[in-house]
């Protein structure tokens, strides 16, 4: 007798991305772990098979969020490309990402709100942002080591590319008519790198 798949990690996706629609359609204060269940077809029990809490289920959908950038982050961070045309690809991916995070961005401003109110929220972003600066200071780092970038602090170069990107989807949500999501990210970082590169 051939042994039964391990269905638990198909489970919790299952979980998470009827949270996630929950989440968007109800908002994060308003939605219980039973609206949860409904929408995954399960029952309140299975839920908490996997998930001790909503907290957790909350803690999942952000590392599930922040592992998909990261990935890409590890794979150009390994790459033997040249660091600028790294970080060009890096915000052309963030780019083609940006349909799925607008449709996220309702309750991922929400999670923010949660940052001010609860720690375990708090942590989460705080390792996101350290991991994320991490791997942009490593490619940027590569770059002026071997003399393509200018010899600014890496790290300080990451947390502006950083705040480039974040602060244009800021932007977006005080003035959606005004700015351009893609089309301002793409010349706020063509700005950024032509500082950068060595003339």
């Amino acid at each position: 007798m051939s042994p039964r798949p391990d269905v638990s990690e198909a489970r919790k996706n299952q979980i998470l991305d009827a949270a996630t629609s929950v989440f968007i359609r109800m908002g994060l204060h308003k939605a219980r772990v039973d609206d949860i269940a409904g929408e995954a077809n399960l029952s309140k029990g299975a839920v908490y098979w996997y998930f001790k809490s909503r907290d957790e289920i909350i803690i999942a959908i952000l590392d599930r969020l922040f592992e998909r950038e990261f990935r890409g982050l590890r794979e150009l961070q390994s790459n033997d490309r040249p660091a600028l045309e790294r970080l060009e690809h890096f915000i052309t991916l963030t780019i083609e990402d940006i349909q799925e995070w607008m449709r996220l961005l309702p309750i991922a401003y929400e999670f923010l709100g949660l940052v001010f109110h609860k720690k375990f929220v708090q942590q989460s972003f705080r390792k996101y942002f350290q991991t994320y600066t991490e791997h942009l200071t490593v490619i940027i780092q590569q770059g002026i080591d071997n003399g393509e970038l200018r010899p600014y602090d890496a790290k300080d170069a990451a947390i502006t590319l950083g705040a480039i990107i974040e602060g244009t989807i800021l932007l977006s949500i005080y003035d959606p008519d005004a700015v351009d999501i893609p089309k301002h990210i793409k010349t706020g970082t063509q700005i950024y790198f032509d500082g950068l590169k060595v003339r």
